[in-house]
């Protein structure tokens, strides 16, 4: 083997542990998380309204084959951690409200959800992407960024959350 093949090696496991955050922290991150207030057809949510709980803020959209991917995870996740003070709030873009309300219905999604087709609230946070994750403490800073689709029901993210 090379040397340019090992040194690529080397990146790649470097990469791998390194997570989303490559070599620096994401913006924000140990500051406290920016206040928004959505109003859809079905609900007006405000960010700060969970204050005391820690706040799993999710931004997603039917559309997109890894959001699809990590919803059950996110539903069986708060059904098991609700008790515990920590609460899904998932921000979806999605323009086409009836998609929107199919999906909710189709994959029994029981947590806070609230539609922002404008997507104001996934560029506050810099959000270009989809599923992207924030995890906000119970006074509101926040701790994590996650980009991509995980299972929130591992053993460490369940730690990690309810550490917090």
């Amino acid at each position: 083997m090379g040397r340019t093949t090992q040194a690529v090696i080397v990146m790649a496991l470097l990469a791998t542990q390194i997570g989303c955050y490559s070599t620096t922290r994401p913006p924000r991150i140990g500051s406290n998380a920016p206040d928004f207030t959505l109003q859809d057809t079905d609900r007006k949510v405000t960010l700060s309204q969970f204050r005391g709980q820690v706040v799993v803020l999710n931004f997603w959209a039917t559309w997109c084959p890894p959001c699809v991917e990590e919803t059950p995870s996110l539903v069986q996740m708060q059904q098991r951690l609700k008790d515990k003070g920590i609460v899904v709030m998932a921000v979806s873009i999605d323009i086409d409200d009836g998609a929107y309300h199919r999906f909710l219905q189709d994959y029994h999604v029981n947590m806070v959800t609230v539609r922002d087709p404008a997507q104001q609230t996934p560029t506050l946070y810099g959000t270009h992407g989809w599923p992207e994750t924030y995890i906000v403490d119970r006074t509101g800073v926040l701790r994590r960024k996650v980009i991509g689709p995980v299972d929130w029901n591992s053993p460490e993210i369940t730690e990690f959350l309810t550490k917090l």
